[in-house]
């Protein structure tokens, strides 16, 4: 057997009858499945018995439909015919294809067997025994596992790292319908399955090499008693949790370990960080750096006029929350531009006050991939000035705004960055995306970075981590996002070896996790 290059689920696995049975309906974990066998680059078909009732037959076509599925009509008797005519049209050989059912019929699972498919049976683990080319899967979730598995067990051996990721479904869907998780090896050997947190995790594991995350996704909530100290605040959901300890137990692993990114969830934080930024500056060319800041704990400070011009801050500013995220008023925020407007200003506490930079209301969205870095120019904020007066405020109160819904921009703005009066230094970007890198130990993130009006200074006003890049062409994106992951694990891997760590997943490890997971 060759790796899976096709599948063929019948409608058994998918669908669930009413207790009436006037009624059928695809089951809420098909729906999944079906979306990531789409874009998994494998060959995917849907079988189906004659004598359907009408309203099946109906769904099962529409089904096919919306998930580009190839209708397999399946002979009761003689169902092995069908799935060789299928594979024939695929052009690929019967070893490297799967067909799942939940029905089990020893001499129809032999017949198929016989002509080189692998049989997977959902749900009829213990009634199987020793049928040569047949498997089990308890439920339909484990089905890519399954695939995992099986290609690991054939001679692709080491050349294949099977990367599992844990990110929020909406987020999976994008990276899923622009190519970036296909479950067929990668042009460098990646083959990529979700991992549910929901699910027991030693069994999703055993089939991985390295995992993936966007762990802010699995942020439960933020101990307001730990605030002043967001590393210690910062309470991830239990399956996350969970995961943390696998991968540090098991000496797996992670992209990127959870303390890498805590610098990047608190503004303080990550501000604080790109102070140090004058290291990498030179006379010979613009100089970068990151906005005057001031952390705040309230805005009615007596002496914070003081604070701010210690701090080389003048007004207008920007307000944001110091937790970057994983809190509902994370991104509440505002451009205050007389002291007065600190007042019951609702921008939640403690607070960084930010330097508001005049830039051209552009902003150029850089993107770092392993030693890849990438940018857009996007339209942004305007010029104080402008902003004061499209807000329609009369300069009577601050501008409040949630930048993931309501960020004011300029749309007047034409991004003609090759043209502008201060140009884009992308060398001295690069060196700080590099830099960044080494001191934030990060993979994958991204930055936005605005050019100040005036001094033409390079200033990095936010930082985030595993960035969706989508403004980035797909055909240069993914291959360097596969890039980048393979060559962190091939930089773990080889550390590993310097340092002669355990083995993930040898059995004592297994038995410890087993007990510290129970």
């Amino acid at each position: 057997m060759g790796p899976v290059k096709g599948v063929v689920l019948d409608e058994s696995v998918l669908f669930s009858v009413d207790d009436d049975e006037n009624s059928t309906h695809l089951l809420p974990a098909a729906e999944k499945m079906l979306f990531r066998l789409q874009y998994s680059n494998l060959h995917v078909g849907i079988s189906y018995k004659e004598g359907l009732c009408s309203q099946k037959g109906a769904l099962i076509q529409h089904v096919a439909v919306l998930y580009t599925l190839q209708l397999v009509k399946l002979d009761v008797s003689c169902p092995e015919h069908a799935l060789q005519a299928t594979s024939s049209a695929w052009d690929v050989i019967p070893d490297t294809c799967i067909f799942v059912t939940s029905i089990l019929d020893a001499v129809i699972c032999r017949n198929i067997c016989s002509k080189g498919w692998t049989v997977v049976l959902q749900g009829l683990e213990h009634t199987v025994s020793d049928m040569s080319g047949v498997t089990t899967i308890h439920k339909l979730q484990d089905l890519l596992i399954t695939l995992s598995r099986l290609n690991k067990m054939v001679a692709l051996g080491d050349s294949v790292i099977t990367v599992g990721y844990v990110m929020k479904w909406t987020r999976e869907k994008d990276f899923l319908k622009r190519g970036a998780f296909p479950t067929m090896p990668t042009s460098n050997g990646l083959t990529f399955i979700s991992i549910d947190l929901d699910l027991p995790l030693i069994p999703q594991l055993q089939t991985v090499d390295v995992v993936l995350h966007k762990a802010t996704d699995e942020i439960s909530s933020v101990d307001e008693g730990q605030m002043l100290s967001i590393s210690k605040g910062v309470i991830f959901s239990e399956g996350m949790q969970q995961l943390d300890r696998c991968m540090k137990h098991l000496h797996y692993h992670l992209i990127d370990p959870l303390e890498n990114i805590i610098p990047l969830l608190d503004r303080d934080a990550i501000q604080n960080i790109l102070q140090d930024l004058d290291e990498i500056n030179n006379p010979r060319s613009c100089r970068i750096r990151a906005p005057h800041y001031l952390k705040v704990s309230k805005f009615d400070e007596p002496d914070l006029v003081e604070k701010l011009n210690q701090a080389q801050l003048s007004l207008p500013a920007i307000v944001k929350p110091q937790i970057a995220c994983g809190v509902s008023n994370a991104h509440t925020m505002a451009v205050v531009f007389k002291m007065e407007e600190f007042a019951e200003l609702p921008v939640p506490l403690p607070s960084v006050i930010q330097e508001y930079i005049d830039h051209g209301s552009i902003v150029y969205k850089f993107y770092v991939l392993g030693e890849r870095v990438f940018y857009a120019v996007r339209s942004s904020t305007p010029n104080a000035a402008s902003l004061l007066l499209s807000s329609g405020n009369k300069g009577s109160s601050a501008v409040i705004f949630d930048s993931l819904k309501s960020l004011p921009v300029d749309s007047t703005t034409s991004l003609k960055s090759d043209s502008d009066e201060v140009k884009l230094d992308l060398d001295i970007v690069t060196s700080a995306a590099m830099w960044m890198r080494g001191k934030l130990h990060l993979t994958i993130f991204g930055f936005d970075v605005v050019i100040q009006a005036g001094t033409g200074d390079h200033v990095i006003v936010d930082v985030n981590y595993l960035p969706s890049f989508k403004e980035i062409p797909n055909e240069t994106a993914i291959p360097a996002f596969w890039e980048a992951i393979q060559s962190s694990y091939k930089s773990y891997k080889y550390s590993s070896k310097q340092g002669s760590s355990s083995t993930p997943f040898a059995p004592n490890l297994i038995m410890a996790l087993d007990i510290l997971l129970a």
